[in-house]
């Protein structure tokens, strides 16, 4: 299923999106202590956030760890292979390979947008960007490509 084929899929149940947004920024330890917030979830698309802070930098105490914009991008690549099941509730999402490319340092909040490019019958792949920044000065500091294996109920 591609992206064409996705778009004409009936919109998200209200169920699906709400389970994300608890899943992700109230049960999920780690997603949660990142303080992880849930954006925007529709079908083939979505976008989650982690605010700047401090206890995400490197030593410098101004630059975020490169580990946190990547479990960002997976996340955000995972979730939105999930919106692409008939039934997004069902099934689950395994990360087979994922390509993080680091542009320059992540100095700010950070926003992840993903994009299924294929979801087929057991291997979905989606693109993801990174843009990080404050005060409407946001640029890409992280593109990447995930493969994530679909188990589909």
């Amino acid at each position: 299923m591609d992206q064409t084929e996705i778009a004409a899929m009936d919109p998200l149940p209200d169920a699906a999106t709400r389970f994300v947004e608890r899943k992700l920024e109230d049960e999920h330890g780690y997603l949660s202590w990142l303080n992880t917030s849930v954006e925007t979830v529709e079908r083939g698309r979505v976008v989650l956030s982690i605010p700047f802070d401090e206890k995400l930098t490197n030593t410098d105490g101004r630059t975020i760890h490169g580990g946190v914009a990547a479990t960002l991008i997976d996340t955000a690549g995972g979730v939105a292979q999930r919106t692409a099941f008939e039934d997004p509730l069902d099934g689950g999402v395994a990360t087979v390979n994922l390509n993080v490319n680091y542009l320059r340092p992540a100095t700010g909040d950070l926003r992840a947008e993903a994009e299924v490019v294929r979801a087929g019958g057991s291997i979905g792949v989606s693109e993801m960007t990174v843009t990080s920044g404050a005060n409407g000065d946001r640029g890409e500091v992280v593109v990447g490509q995930g493969s994530f294996r679909l188990f589909r109920e």
